[in-house]
């Protein structure tokens, strides 16, 4: 019998960093053909050319779908999930895949939703069920995953509201949140390894940080709300930053330029990096400080590392959080205030407990299974709206 083929795509470091565990396990020992689709971020030098990343974990891409962004804008981007949807459409007709992975929220994610759902072919949704109020993947969260027919969640209350949103319950598993998974997981590399594949000095406290565009924040540009942040770092002169880039959400180029200006003039404190990878990124997690930013990993994986998270602004305004998340404002003094409170005795205590909602022993091993057990039932009929009772 011919293997079931399962495409997962990737399209940013940070999604493909969640997605290999769950990749190689199908490969390695699900009796799965996986097949990988990567487009947007993954294939733009400015981001890092992390296709790379991809190849290296062992993997072929079997499909690259390019796409050209000409502004930094919102019709860019919608632009650029045009060109998606018709690439992730010709890819599909050629690989054929019986099932396609997707995790999150993200634009083009859509679009290549909106392909498989349209020439028949399953959606596996990853983290479906969240909030997140800031910015425009919130809405494409939830349309993704009435395109799809599996659902994995990262809490029981998630698993919820997806049931809530018409899905089937049989569909619907919490496996609890893979990003927490490779926290505990991965081997890391040590203080010194970093330091020396870095190039910068880690024997000191340091903030990883990462800041991308809250799309859905009308008052204020994303290069304005990057810079409070930049200043409310310059109140610690001896707290060390490795700063991320942000994902290429419109006007993200724009806060490209105001933290590279910035490293510039602080290069023995600051430094930028493209893209960390999944091992540099963990690694790096549970030796900082405090984790400062807008990003979900402050929120799902963060606490599972020991370290506290400075959360800042609206882009992240909804998700569960534990207690050694710290939300604030986004001008300079309120970041400011949290950072030092994110770097108290009594918060670097709290974190050491690493409570959280997303942790749950077991998650890689639940996911392969329900995707297993979803890809041996296939080809699998319409699905139909489930009425929950009231």
């Amino acid at each position: 019998m011919m293997k079931k083929r399962v495409c997962f795509a990737t399209s940013t470091r940070a999604d493909w960093g969640l997605l290999q565990p769950l990749a190689l396990a199908l490969r390695d020992g699900g009796g799965v053909e996986v097949q990988v689709l990567a487009t947007n971020m993954h294939l733009m030098p400015r981001y890092g050319y992390t296709v790379g990343e991809i190849e290296a974990a062992g993997f072929a891409v079997d499909a690259s779908v390019p796409v050209d962004v000409q502004d930094d804008d919102d019709a860019s981007r919608v632009h650029v999930m045009a060109q998606c949807m018709a690439g992730a459409a010709d890819a599909f007709a050629r690989l054929r895949p019986d099932a396609v992975v997707i995790l999150g929220d993200r634009y083009e994610m859509l679009a290549i939703a909106s392909s498989a759902a349209t020439m028949h072919i399953p959606v596996i949704h990853i983290a479906g069920g969240e909030i997140s109020e800031g910015a425009l993947d919130d809405a494409f969260r939830h349309a993704i995953t009435k395109l799809s027919t599996l659902h994995l969640t990262a809490t029981e209350p998630y698993r919820r509201r997806v049931i809530q949103m018409g899905e089937a319950p049989d569909r619907v598993v919490n496996t609890g949140a893979i990003g927490v998974w490779n926290a505990m997981n991965i081997k890391t590399m040590t203080r010194a390894e970093l330091s020396a594949d870095l190039g910068f000095d880690l024997d000191r406290p340091f903030a990883l940080v990462t800041y991308h565009p809250a799309t859905n924040d009308l008052e204020a540009s994303p290069a304005e709300r990057a810079g409070e942040l930049l200043d409310a770092l310059d109140a610690f002169p001896g707290l060390a930053a490795i700063i991320t880039y942000p994902n290429n959400d419109a006007h993200g180029a724009h806060i490209i330029d105001r933290l590279t200006a910035y490293a510039a003039s602080q290069r023995d404190r600051v430094l930028p990096v493209q893209s960390l990878g999944m091992l540099r990124y963990h690694s790096l997690l549970r030796l900082a400080s405090v984790v400062v930013g807008n990003s979900s990993s402050g929120i799902v994986e963060a606490p599972s590392a020991g370290v506290p998270t400075v959360d800042i602004g609206m882009r992240q305004r909804g998700r569960m959080a534990g207690p050694s998340v710290i939300h604030c404002g986004d001008d300079a003094a309120s970041i400011r205030e949290a950072i030092a409170r994110a770097l108290s005795p009594d918060m670097q205590a709290l974190a050491a407990r690493r409570q959280n909602p997303y942790g749950s022993p077991g998650t890689l091993g639940r996911m392969t299974d329900a995707v297993l057990a979803f890809v041996a039932t296939l080809p699998c009929p319409p699905k139909t709206f489930y009425d929950i009772e009231y």
